[in-house]
């Protein structure tokens, strides 16, 4: 089916709204459950370690810097110090001990029959390299139930459409927007014709593991009934081409994964990707789908934990997508992202002052520019000054943040590679991506969100 765009903004949804939707966590009685470590104890474990460890780093860094000379150098010494160390300390430590103690219920068991319809949304612009192989791996899906696959053409100036015209997809839909209008305009176009109960989205470039969708289905109705997304697991497909893909796969592979792995633990994902995320269509309906703004899924995201609704994480929902090549597009996206949680600081403040355990991480969120701004302004003068045998600011952070960092970095490495093997899937070897991300990718990504952070600042003068 083709829809023209002067059509889509006065047609009604073609397909009925009221629609029967999966339960979550159905059919329980079907496995065999081992006893768990309640959530609530695991959160309190990985927090006591974490604040035991951030606690010594800072009592014994301020043995340290107690000898300079002046209060107003040793209240600058102890900011440095808490942002370059103890908070990188609390942080890595709390993610290591997560992953540690993350111990996930087995899932529930489906018949093929119990699986849900379901729809994607893919917003296309300038994508005739990438949407053809990206429909080729949804056509390979080992999905069982019905799928209803809705590609917005936002505007495209290339052969996008024309390519979309030649195939014959059964379950493909194309709709065709004129002008472009960015990701979220075209996405809340698309879902006034998502047919079913669950709505996928998808990037133009994305290519999905075999199981994917079926992984990712199975981890949405194994959760509570609260659940109203699920983001899935991104990684990336050209690590290849050049040194800074190699490093971002290391940063996919190892920091979002363990990331949105323990947020998941302790109940608040705080993303559900775009890239590739399952969604109740009613409630998307409901929070009034996406935000047009630079981050537009982390918004929505934080809309559904608004309204008290749960989000999950299928670590085992693949999709692999091309990451920026050049250093100069890496920048860009990375200042983008770093805007879009200062938007959704800004849409849903009032959330740091919910009691729920989600709450923990929208409050480690706020600490992110302070540890950014004091990374990027601290990490040359803690080189030259331990060229001059001043160590205090540099073995802070080599005492106490770098041996948490390496600690959380082998865990996860090994969660990764198990659940890898249990996908057929091996660990490819990436040691310059390894070295570059070990030495350079931490310093670049701290100044692009420093630059992303000051651009919203900027903007919102402006604007007032």
């Amino acid at each position: 089916m083709s829809v023209n765009a002067q059509d889509w903004s006065t047609r009604r949804c073609p397909y009925p709204v009221t629609v029967r939707l999966p339960l979550a966590a159905a059919n329980d009685s079907h496995v065999h459950r081992r006893r768990y470590v309640s959530v609530g104890w695991k959160f309190t474990l990985a927090f006591a370690v974490s604040l035991a460890w951030a606690s010594f780093a800072y009592l014994l860094s301020s043995q340290w810097t107690a000898a300079l000379a002046t209060p107003a150098q040793r209240l600058l010494a102890h900011g440095l110090v808490l942002g370059i160390a103890v908070l990188p300390a609390f942080m890595n430590t709390f993610l290591a001990v997560g992953l540690l103690l993350d111990r996930r219920p087995e899932r529930s068991r489906f018949a093929d029959d119990d699986f849900p319809a379901v729809t994607l949304l893919i917003a296309a612009h300038n994508a005739q390299d990438t949407l053809l192989d990206t429909l080729a791996s949804i056509a390979a899906q080992r999905y069982p139930a019905p799928m209803q696959v809705v590609v917005i053409n936002d505007g495209s100036t290339d052969g996008t459409l024309q390519r979309l015209r030649n195939l014959d997809h059964p379950w493909l839909e194309v709709l065709d927007l004129a002008c472009p209008g960015g990701k979220a305009k075209a996405l809340n176009a698309g879902l006034r014709f998502a047919a079913h109960a669950l709505t996928v989205t998808l990037d133009a470039d994305a290519h999905l593991h075999p199981l994917a969708l079926r992984q990712l289905v199975t981890r949405y109705m194994s959760e509570p009934p609260n659940t109203a997304a699920v983001a899935g697991a991104v990684l990336v497909r050209n690590s290849r081409e050049n040194l800074v893909t190699r490093m971002q796969e290391w940063d996919y592979f190892h920091g979002i994964s363990a990331t949105r792995r323990v947020q998941s633990l302790c109940q608040g994902t705080l993303v559900a990707p775009g890239a590739f995320s399952l969604y109740r269509t009613d409630i998307l309906r409901v929070v009034g789908g996406w935000t047009e703004c630079a981050g537009e899924d982390i918004v929505l995201t934080w809309a559904l934990l608004r309204d008290h609704h749960r989000v999950g994480y299928a670590e085992d929902a693949i999709a692999f997508v091309r990451v920026p090549s050049s250093l100069a597009h890496f920048m860009q996206q990375r200042r983008r992202w770093a805007r879009g949680t200062v938007e959704a600081f800004k849409a849903h403040g009032p959330l740091l002052f919910r009691c729920r355990l989600s709450t923990f991480f929208i409050g480690w969120s706020l600490l992110f520019p302070y540890v950014d701004l004091i990374y990027s302004v601290a990490l040359i003068p803690a080189v030259l000054l331990a060229c001059t045998g001043v160590y205090w600011l540099a073995g802070s952070a080599l005492a106490f943040a770098l041996p948490t960092a390496l600690l959380a970095n082998a865990v996860i490495h090994a969660v990764q590679s198990r659940m890898f093997r249990a996908l057929g899937l091996g660990v490819r070897r990436n040691p310059i991506g390894l070295l570059g991300y070990a030495l350079i990718y931490g310093p670049l990504i701290k100044c692009a969100n420093v630059m992303g952070y000051l651009s919203s600042i900027v903007a919102r003068r402006e604007r007032a």
